[in-house]
């Protein structure tokens, strides 16, 4: 049985419920050619495969973002961006993350996202209803990574207008105004930092010692510091990936439980089931459905043969609901162990703030439901047309 999909053309209906479309390839063409010659891979075994070995599937994107973007700020950014290094420039500057991500810088931030959460929930109470994404699942993840890079309160909004335009530029396809803004985006997020990091050097004593800004801008890393477009890159990044994934995860954990009752009855008997719950949420609704590789040689997945040079489209929200790995995988179950879903990534790629992300969700979810157990959706979540980022764009809930 051939399946007719294309990524480069997928349909509305794809994109408001990709899975069973996903599951018919997994079936019958886990290794798929699209009509511009990449490849979609949905097997869970395949593309763990492409995660282990960063040699031979490279995260590299000079060539691809060149044809793509062209000799502009948007080329500059993502080919100078931690997620699209290979070793050993990704390693360099990934050592320069990890002092923000220890257990203990981690367990310094639980009281500022316990504050906010319960500063959102009780206006909530006071209001009866609340837009989910704009009054909380937004709010938390911008706030803490602002705080962690150390951004002023009152530039937030700024953030999450050029994060947007700049992750949209890495849908498989953009009309022309979507390249202008996200070019313009970069121009402008670079000039910000550019004055943030002025501003603290200039007021090193207004400058908290957590402060990834402050660290990367002094740190080393054998023997190196970043380079002014590396940092001011890896900032970016930071600030996009931080709030961008979190909150998608936050919105669609809502969604899901409101939508399955029965999980929120099972949360509230068995409390220590948050830790699942949030492992379930990611596997159930990958925040980032797609990764992308290109082959460094010739390589074979699931018995095809994939020329090297080849960019190959891994379906992170198909592998994690691939059934041999996941039993009843369309099933969402906040109880299911062992869940070892691909959302963040694996290897020497796996999403260092992953468990920042991780304490944002279970604190979140875990207040709300103890709150609230009775939470009404007044109308169906809207989840945005995009290919590589599962967003909810509303979601409307109030008291029951």
């Amino acid at each position: 049985m051939s399946v007719r999909f294309d990524l480069q053309n997928v349909s509305e209906e794809y994109l408001a419920d990709p899975y069973r479309v996903l599951a018919e390839l997994r079936a019958h063409s886990p290794v798929h050619k699209n009509s511009d010659g990449t490849v979609v891979l949905t097997c869970y075994a395949d593309i763990v495969q492409t995660y282990r070995d960063p040699l031979i599937w490279s995260s590299d994107k000079q060539s691809v973002f060149n044809t793509k973007f062209g000799n502009t700020p948007l080329f500059e950014h993502h080919t100078n961006s931690i997620v699209f290094i290979d070793p050993p420039d990704h390693t360099r500057i990934r050592n320069l993350f990890q002092s923000a991500f220890t257990r203990k810088a981690l367990a310094a931030f639980v009281p500022r996202i316990t504050g906010l959460v319960d500063e959102y929930l009780d206006r909530f109470e006071d209001q009866g209803k609340m837009e989910v994404v704009e009054e909380f699942s937004f709010r938390l993840p911008i706030e803490v990574v602002c705080d962690l890079l150390g951004v002023p309160r009152q530039d937030r909004e700024l953030i999450r207008g050029w994060a947007n335009s700049i992750l949209t530029a890495l849908e498989p396809t953009l009309v022309p105004k979507q390249l202008d803004d996200g070019n313009q985006a970069v121009i402008d997020f670079k000039q910000y930092l550019r004055d943030l990091i002025a501003y603290k050097r200039a007021h090193p004593h207004d400058a908290h010692d957590t402060e990834v800004l402050t660290i990367l801008a002094d740190a080393e890393a054998d023997g190196k510091r970043l380079t002014e477009v590396e940092l001011l890159h890896q900032c970016i990044f930071m600030l996009n990936a931080g709030h961008e994934t979190s909150t998608n995860m936050i919105s669609h954990g809502i969604h899901e439980m409101l939508l399955n009752p029965d999980q929120i009855d099972l949360l509230s008997k068995s409390p220590d089931l948050i830790e699942p719950m949030v492992e379930e949420v990611l596997r159930y609704q990958a925040p980032i459905q797609i990764n992308n590789r290109q082959a460094k040689s010739d390589q074979i997945l699931s018995g095809v043969t994939i020329p090297e040079d080849t960019t190959v489209h891994m379906m992170i929200n198909a592998a994690n609901r691939d059934p041999s790995q996941f039993p009843n995988p369309d099933r969402f179950d906040i109880s299911r162990r062992p869940n070892r879903h691909l959302s963040f990534g694996l290897g020497v790629h796996i999403c260092a703030g992953n468990a920042l992300a991780r304490v944002e969700a279970q604190i979140a979810f875990q207040r709300l439901f103890q709150r609230f157990p009775k939470l009404g959706l007044t109308s169906p979540a809207v989840i945005a047309p995009r290919l590589r980022f599962r967003e909810v764009s509303s979601l409307h809930v109030c008291l029951t």
